[in-house]
């Protein structure tokens, strides 16, 4: 899984091999489904404080397509692990619904009004 991380707050950028190796953790059975994320850390307000850190989580999937998943929190931490969390969720519930309907969904013929 190849990860991109982005974030241009010096406090945000400290958190990158952190972030890193969580994410690469949590999705370690999911690897090959998931070639691809992206990481954002931004700081809605600046430096007024507040809860304004937010995390975006962009997985892009074979099967399941793009998930995007966004979190605020008044810590980097809190907002990138409550963004895993839900990204997880969403994975596992994306994954269950495909496998519920069969792939091979052939329709019958219909019959024939001779």
């Amino acid at each position: 899984m190849q990860v991109h991380f982005e974030s241009h707050d010096l406090h945000g950028a400290q958190l990158r091999d952190l972030v890193l190796q969580r994410l690469t953790f949590a999705m370690r059975r999911v690897a090959l489904h998931v070639p691809t994320a992206r990481v954002q850390l931004t700081d809605i307000n600046g430096p007024r404080g507040g809860i304004d850190k937010r995390c975006t989580l962009e997985l892009r999937t074979e099967g399941a397509g793009t998930l995007v998943i966004s979190a605020t929190a008044a810590r980097w931490r809190e907002a990138f692990e409550h963004a895993l969390a839900r990204a997880s969720r969403a994975l596992t519930r994306a994954w269950q619904r495909s496998r519920s309907h069969p792939k091979n969904n052939k329709r019958l013929p219909l019959p024939s009004s001779d």
